[in-house]
């Protein structure tokens, strides 16, 4: 099994590619060559800081939009989003401005907003997430799987049965969406430390 871990300039990518060395027990690519993602088993798209910065790194890269679109929707391929990669399959992001995104989960990336003013902006730190209904990626995670996030933004999904799991900030925040062979978690598994380790173990067990 090939995986290819997208660098677009969007972050340290060592730690994500690290843990599914680990748990792949096999090389990882982490890759700005768009032949090595069509070739792909697997497509992760990682992603930190705003939306429009990620979208417009990864546009610059000669031939990688279409190579991932090619992999993912073309020859659906098991594809990942993380944090903003997660973000970025969104119909558009809202942050600074309206910023198109691919549209493979419909909806709004749009900032946080507690009920309680008192919650601090960026949400950063542990929290249990809200599972709503069964998928293969969160196999064997129990009921509240403890995950790690750093955000401000998140996606507002238009169809509630794109969204598999939340978290409570104040209120219900997506927490991971999907739809046939497209998962996002706005959490960072590779920081995620047991729990995430075993959603990358379901990631690469997947087969949609």
């Amino acid at each position: 099994m090939t995986v290819a871990i997208i660098d677009y300039g969007s972050g340290n990518l060592r730690s994500a590619a690290n843990a599914f060395e680990y748990v792949g027990k096999a090389p990882v690519a982490v890759t700005a060559d768009p032949d090595v993602v069509v070739r792909a088993d697997r497509v992760v798209l990682p992603g930190v800081g705003a939306f429009a910065d990620c979208r417009r790194g990864l546009h610059a890269l000669d031939g990688m939009v279409e190579a991932l679109i090619d992999a993912v929707v073309s020859k659906a391929r098991p594809f990942l989003g993380i944090c903003v990669g997660m973000q970025l399959m969104a119909t558009r992001g809202l942050e600074y401005g309206s910023h198109d995104g691919f549209d493979w989960i419909e909806g709004s990336v749009q900032a946080i907003e507690p009920t309680d003013k008192t919650w601090k902006i960026p949400h950063m730190g542990w929290n249990d997430l809200t599972l709503r209904g069964e998928h293969p990626l969160l196999l064997g995670l129990g009921s509240a799987p403890h995950m790690y996030f750093v955000h401000s933004y998140h996606l507002a999904a238009a169809d509630d049965a794109h969204v598999l799991a939340t978290v409570d900030y104040t209120g219900p925040v997506t927490a991971v969406v999907g739809r046939d062979n497209l998962v996002g978690t706005q959490f960072h598994p590779e920081k995620s430390q047991a729990m995430g380790l075993r959603l990358i173990e379901n990631f690469l067990n997947w087969n949609p």
